[in-house]
């Protein structure tokens, strides 16, 4: 996702790196290819040329800092003005009432059945703790109620449905009723969508909306749309109001000019955004973090947030004590990379670093972690807690239990060992940096 759009700033800024000051001539071409980054990523074009225009405007007005060069001023710039184009802060879910009503809507393939779901599992997280209820208000679309169910039984949300009943206002009020009886925190309404924008589709979202009276209505638009997301936005939002946007299909090789410019031009906020197929794969939008995605500039707002949802800060602590100790074991080393996996992909963990993303063989690490967890999980519980020595022929057992090779076993063991040293020697390292350090200082200052 942004590939193209990334790699063009990336090529813009590095043009601008060696260049001393800003003048009218290069600013001109910096801000020209500003412009042609964001329409080559399907962002809507009043919507570009009003962005560039701030940021020339921005840049003329500024004076440079001498502790910057103006690459890197004309680069904060754009992150800065691209953070305002899609709002500043991350968007509150209004979640009022008894309970709290969510109605999606949106096109036909824009996956909303899905982030139904996605919605549900993520308001039972820690943080919401909710009782969700969905809703099957979507009865055009053949097997959709199907679908939902299966995704509901995935999430262990409830679903509510009506055979027979061909009038989806219906199965809205009813489930209403359903979820105030039986006391769910949070009722989500899966509507039909078309093709296109048409009069049927919109009379029964306006139907849905006054017997339910949702808190949120929120448009899902998917980031392969293009330019015409935007459109359609304004149109559901001139009839039923939305209150917000779920951007989808964000993982795949769409330019996601959607998630740029649906903001300017609704005025209503990105809430969140839909980035892989699985049930946890739905984000709170942060306009800062998509701003340092878009610019290359890695994730580290959503690092952090899934560090805080599946690291044990205790077990962290442990650890860390143990490190200082250098008395950590292959079983830490598992138990630590088990924390790691409920992160996501070591890829995508990766690309959320700044600079990592760029390594050449992101695949290949992840494999070689994969044959080291493989190798660790072959072994018996006293050679991973290192009371038993790795002897050769321990070491065979080992290679021949995970599918690897004697050679393999040899170098994870070799490289424990020395990234065990290195913590053991951590203080000595420390010290010695620190001794450095106070001869320089007292060097600069005679």
């Amino acid at each position: 996702m942004l590939g193209v759009v990334t790699e063009k700033f990336k090529d813009l800024f590095a043009s601008l790196a060696g260049k001393k000051t800003l003048t009218e001539d290069n600013l001109t071409d910096a801000v020209r290819d500003v412009r042609l980054a964001l329409l080559e990523a399907d962002v809507n074009y009043s919507v570009a040329s009003n962005f560039v225009k701030r940021v020339k405007e921005k840049v003329l007005g500024e004076k440079v800092l001498s502790s910057v060069t103006p690459s890197q001023q004309f680069t904060k710039i754009v992150h800065d003005e691209l953070v305002a184009l899609m709002g500043f802060e991350e968007a509150v879910l209004q979640l009022h009432g008894s309970p709290s009503v969510i109605l999606l809507c949106g096109l036909q393939g824009s996956g909303k059945t899905t982030h139904c779901a996605k919605l549900a599992a993520f308001l039972k997280r820690k943080g919401y703790n909710k009782k969700p209820l969905l809703a099957a208000c979507d009865l055009q679309r053949p097997a959709a109620i199907e679908q939902l169910k299966k995704l509901g039984m995935q999430a262990e949300v409830p679903v509510f449905s009506l055979d027979g009943v061909t009038d989806p206002v219906k199965v809205a009020k009813a489930a209403l009723e359903k979820a105030r009886l039986e006391g769910f925190d949070v009722l989500i309404l899966d509507t039909a969508g078309r093709l296109h924008v048409d009069e049927s589709l919109m009379e029964e979202l306006e139907k849905i909306k006054a017997v339910t009276e949702p808190q949120e209505i929120l448009f899902v638009a998917s980031a392969n749309t293009g330019q015409d997301a935007t459109k359609i936005a304004l149109e559901f939002d001139k009839r039923i109001s939305i209150t917000g946007t779920i951007i989808t299909m964000l993982d795949g090789n769409a330019r996601a000019g959607a998630a740029i410019s649906i903001r300017e031009i609704t005025g209503k906020p990105l809430k969140f955004e839909g980035v892989g197929e699985k049930l946890a794969d739905l984000q709170v939008f942060h306009p800062r973090s998509m701003a340092d995605r878009i610019l290359g500039m890695g994730d580290i707002i959503n690092l952090v947030k899934k560090a805080e949802e599946h690291i044990d800060e205790k077990e962290t602590q442990e650890l860390e004590k143990k490190l200082r100790k250098a008395s950590f074991t292959y079983e830490d080393y598992l138990r630590q990379m088990s924390m790691l996996k409920k992160m996501g992909s070591f890829k995508s963990i990766f690309k959320m670093i700044p600079g990592f993303s760029e390594l050449p063989d992101l695949e290949g690490s992840e494999k070689e972690l994969k044959k080291i967890e493989a190798m660790i999980l072959s072994m018996t519980a006293s050679e991973r807690e290192e009371r038993v020595e790795l002897i050769p022929s321990r070491r065979n057992r080992v290679a021949k239990g995970s599918g690897t090779t004697i050679d393999d076993v040899n170098r994870m063991v070799k490289n424990f060992k020395r990234l065990k040293q290195f913590f053991k020697d951590m203080p000595a390292f420390k010290q010695q940096f620190m001794k450095e350090g106070k001869k320089k200082e007292n060097m600069t200052w005679r």
